[in-house]
């Protein structure tokens, strides 16, 4: 039997798979996050909310997007010689 894979080489692997998703996905928590952050500010004008919302969503969006590149980068020099298309493309034999 296969030895199971642990929680995080799992999520390792999903976030290989869904990079783009994964982004978009930190991008629309950190500006809902920090909208909720800024509303709970009242001395601020509601446009200076929605730009630091904004502002703080697409800090978090590039770290997320470096983070991305970086795990490319690792899994694409610990690749194993297989073909890595190979389970997109199934080989009739």
């Amino acid at each position: 039997m296969a030895e199971s894979k642990s929680k995080i080489e799992s999520i390792r692997e999903w976030v290989v798979d869904n990079k783009l998703k994964t982004v978009g996905c930190l991008w629309l928590s950190g500006i809902a996050g920090s909208i909720a952050y800024n509303w709970s500010r009242p001395n601020m004008k509601t446009s200076v909310k929605i730009i630091h919302a904004r502002l703080h969503a697409q800090a978090l969006t590039l770290a997320a997007l470096a983070g991305a590149a970086v795990v490319e980068y690792y899994d694409h020099r610990n690749r194993r010689k297989a073909d890595p298309y190979a389970k997109y493309f199934p080989v009739d034999k």
